[in-house]
C-alpha cells in the first residue's frame, strides 16, 4: 500500500493514539506489529500516520494494549474509520488545509471549550465581522475572502445540533469593546451574541477587566472532546500557525485551565437576569447600549 504524502490532523491523532497505547503497553514496535501480523516497520507507518489499519486489526491490537473502556474503543475505532469526507471537502483547494482540518475536528465534537482574548469565535461570528478579520490577510493572498467567510459560516451548522452537542465560551471583555469591525458591526455582532447564548446547548461567559484573580492561560485555545477526553485535540493559536496538542498531560492541563477561566468569568449569560445584574448577559447589554448611544 502506497504511503500518504498528506496528512490530515485525524490521521495524525490515530496513529498518535496508537502510539501511545503502544507505550503503555510496554511493547516494542515489532513485539506489537506480531499481534496483528505485520513487521514493525509497517507499524511504525501506522503509528506515523502514512497508512491506515484495518478495523479487525484494530481490535486485536487494542486487545493487546489491554484496552477495556468500551466508548473509548469505539470512538478511536471511528477516529480511524473515517475517510475524512464531510462537508468541507467541497472546500479543498479554496481553503487551507488547516481549515479543512480544524472543520473536521469540530464534526466529531461533542463538547467544544473556547477561550478567546481579543476576538469574536469563530462559531459566533457574524459574516460582517468575520470579513473584518479576514480583509487584510486575504486581500493579495492565494485564498478567495467570500470563500472563506463563507467557509467560516457554513462551520456554525453544527451549533443547531442542539441534542448532541455542547459548546463553552469563554471570552475576554477586550475582544467586545474592539470596534475595528465598525461601530454598526459590532452592534450587531453583540447582539448576535445574546441571541445564541439562548440556545440550550451554547454557554457565553465573559472575563472582565475587572477580574481579581489570574486567569492560568493569556493566549487564545480551543479543546475538542468526542465524548472521550482522552481523545480530546487542543487548539491552540501560535504566531504564523496553529498547533494541535493531543498527550494526556496537555488534556488535562487545559481542561482544568478552562475550568479556572469559566470560575474566573463573570457568570454565564442568562436571558432570565435584570440588566443591572452582575455576569455575562448584563456586560453584553451594557457594551450594546454604549453603541447604541
Amino acid at each position: 500500500m502506497a504511503l500518504r504524502t498528506q496528512i490530515s490532523e485525524r490521521q495524525r491523532r490515530f496513529g498518535a493514539e496508537l502510539r501511545r497505547l503502544r507505550e503503555a503497553a510496554g511493547l516494542a514496535v515489532k513485539d506489537a506489529g506480531a499481534l496483528i501480523g505485520i513487521a514493525g516497520p509497517q507499524l511504525s507507518h501506522i503509528e506515523a500516520a502514512r497508512t491506515a489499519l484495518d478495523p479487525e486489526r484494530l481490535s486485536v491490537l487494542l486487545q493487546g494494549y489491554g484496552c477495556t473502556d468500551e466508548t473509548y474503543i469505539a470512538l478511536l475505532h471511528a477516529l480511524g474509520a473515517s475517510n475524512g469526507k464531510g462537508w468541507w471537502s467541497t472546500y479543498k483547494g479554496r481553503v487551507p488545509d488547516l481549515s479543512l482540518d480544524l472543520a473536521e475536528l469540530e464534526d466529531r465534537t461533542v463538547t467544544l471549550r473556547n477561550f478567546e482574548t481579543l476576538y469574536v469565535p469563530g462559531l459566533l461570528q457574524l459574516p460582517e465581522y468575520a470579513e473584518a478579520i479576514y480583509k487584510d490577510a486575504y486581500r493579495n493572498g492565494h485564498w478567495d475572502l467570500a470563500t472563506a467567510i463563507q467557509f467560516r459560516m457554513d462551520r456554525q451548522r453544527i451549533l443547531e445540533n442542539e441534542e448532541q452537542r455542547q459548546f463553552r465560551f469563554v471570552i475576554h471583555e477586550a475582544a467586545l469593546r474592539m470596534l475595528f469591525p465598525g461601530v454598526e458591526v459590532m452592534r450587531a455582532q453583540l447582539d448576535h451574541l445574546l441571541n445564541m447564548a439562548e440556545r440550550p446547548n451554547v454557554t457565553i461567559q465573559v472575563l472582565p477587566f475587572t477580574a481579581t484573580r489570574k486567569p492560568p492561560q493569556s493566549g487564545p485555545f480551543v479543546l475538542c472532546d468526542p465524548g472521550c477526553l482522552d481523545l480530546a485535540t487542543i487548539l491552540l493559536d501560535v504566531p504564523g500557525r496553529a498547533e494541535h496538542q493531543s498527550d494526556p498531560e496537555s488534556i488535562a492541563a487545559y481542561e482544568w485551565k478552562f475550568q479556572q477561566l469559566s470560575e474566573i468569568a463573570l457568570p454565564a449569560v442568562d436571558v432570565a437576569a435584570s440588566a443591572n445584574s452582575r455576569n455575562s448577559w448584563g456586560i453584553l447589554q451594557h457594551l450594546l447600549y454604549t453603541l447604541q448611544t
